[in-house]
């Protein structure tokens, strides 16, 4: 083998793969991070070990265990990486270190983060925001955004890089409606007529993190079947619009929308009401190195100086 070969660094893609590999320590979990097969995985891993001319895990009926090379080389390339992405980001963001890329859902960006920056803006003016819409946040790319913000349902919505940490310590979902709706048909909704002469919004394609109508009804021990009356569509964002005009019913996280509850622009249907599963939360990436205005921004959210803003 050439020199110009042994100085050859190693592929990208196994360097990634053996980095969560090592760092779960399972190679399916590796693979579901990466969005490949267990055996793609599996592969890359191999490949390493061959350019590297030596074994970096051992493998046994337990699990996999590093090689103490592993161990060292694992170090090494976790904190290359890291290095990389940080880089990297920075690069896209055009060197701008004013600069904080927000990723959320189109929802909570448009009705709770929009009235949320002119406060954090004004306490901050030297930092530049970018909103980033992304409805999956297991889409996200994790060198396009700095910090996310999204319902997370504990051991069932973990996004891969990413830590939550939750920005209320608990919230209610409720059926709310517009005041013009309940007017229209009727101030005392009963969850029997909620089902037959009511509309219901339902979220088509909806991910782990949303609650439906049949789960509601359910954990509030009512009587459910399918509703007779229904509007649905693959975005919340379309469906809430929809209910500020007028034209149903839909389940409503009071704390994120609790400004247009307070403006009397949504009212709830009924005095039910279910603690939600999911919070709406802080979504960090691991091992990066957080900006002055990633720093900021955390300390702001999490610090319950979110007040909902009437503007």
């Amino acid at each position: 083998m050439s020199s110009t070969m042994r100085d050859a660094l190693p592929p990208l893609s196994c360097l990634r793969a053996f980095e969560a590999a090592a760092r779960h320590m399972s190679f399916t979990q590796a693979g579901g991070e990466l969005n490949l097969s267990q055996s793609a995985v599996s592969r890359q891993i191999k490949r390493l070990e061959t350019d590297l001319g030596r074994p970096l895990f051992e493998r046994h009926i337990e699990g996999l265990r590093l090689t103490p090379s592993g161990e060292r080389y694992f170090r090494v390339v976790q904190r290359f990486l890291r290095d990389l992405s940080d880089e990297t980001a920075r690069l896209r963001r055009r060197g701008d270190s004013r600069q904080l890329t927000l990723a959320s859902s189109p929802t909570i960006a448009s009705i709770w983060l929009a009235r949320q920056l002119p406060a954090f803006q004004r306490a901050h003016p030297h930092i530049e925001i970018r909103i980033l819409t992304v409805e999956d946040p297991h889409r996200l790319d994790l060198g396009e955004f700095d910090l996310g913000i999204y319902y997370h349902v504990p051991f069932e919505v973990d996004p891969p890089g990413l830590t939550a940490h939750a920005i209320f310590a608990d919230e209610e979902v409720a059926a709310v409606c517009s005041p013009i709706y309940l007017e229209r048909h009727g101030k005392h909704i009963t969850p029997e007529a909620l089902l037959t002469d009511h509309t219901l919004m339902v979220v088509e394609d909806h991910y782990h993190d949303w609650l439906t109508w049949e789960i509601w009804f359910g954990e509030l021990g009512l009587a459910w079947r399918p509703p007779e009356h229904t509007l649905r569509a693959n975005s919340f964002q379309l469906l809430m619009n929809a209910t500020l005009a007028g034209q149903g019913v839909t389940l409503g996280w009071m704390r994120l929308l609790e400004a247009e509850i307070r403006q009397g622009n949504l009212v709830p249907a009924m005095a039910h009401r279910l603690q939600s599963r999911g919070k709406l939360s802080l979504f960090t990436p691991r091992h990066r190195h957080l900006t002055e205005p990633m720093k900021a921004f955390q300390k702001w959210v999490l610090s319950g100086e979110t007040p909902p803003q009437d503007h």
